[in-house]
């Protein structure tokens, strides 16, 4: 059976602190890969595996001005979500501790609604799941 975190029972914190406005949090895990292949034959026999990278994107309502600090001077930080069910003692609940993380980019909008939302992109050197 799934267990659903909800995203307004659940934190994410830059440094230790709260990120204020927060809309998303996505990231993936990325692996490289390269197949061996067969002699003779357009299968591949293996695989080898290599660098294991996170890239993920935050959007924040209007800005984040600690965000935007890293972003300027390229500084790292780390960024931890902890995933609730709900607030009850024993719900199920995940951290999700990202390390060494940078801010590699970022990208504004402004919509008809008037409400502008800023998505920093960002790479981790690793992802721990507790």
């Amino acid at each position: 059976m799934a267990t659903v975190f909800i995203a307004n029972r659940s934190t994410v914190l830059i440094d230790g602190s709260a990120v204020e406005g927060l809309q998303s949090l996505v990231f993936r895990v990325v692996t490289e890969r390269e197949d061996i292949r067969a002699v003779g034959i357009n299968e591949r026999i293996d695989v080898s595996f290599g660098l294991r990278t996170v890239q993920g994107e935050l959007v924040v309502k209007s800005a984040n001005y600690e965000l935007d600090n890293h972003l300027t001077e390229r500084s790292k930080f780390q960024l931890v979500a902890n995933l609730k069910k709900d607030q009850t003692a024993d719900a199920p609940k995940r951290t999700l501790s990202f390390d060494d993380c940078y801010i590699e980019g970022k990208s504004f909008g402004l919509d008809a609604g008037g409400s502008g939302v800023s998505t920093y992109a960002f790479t981790a050197t690793r992802l721990r799941e507790e």
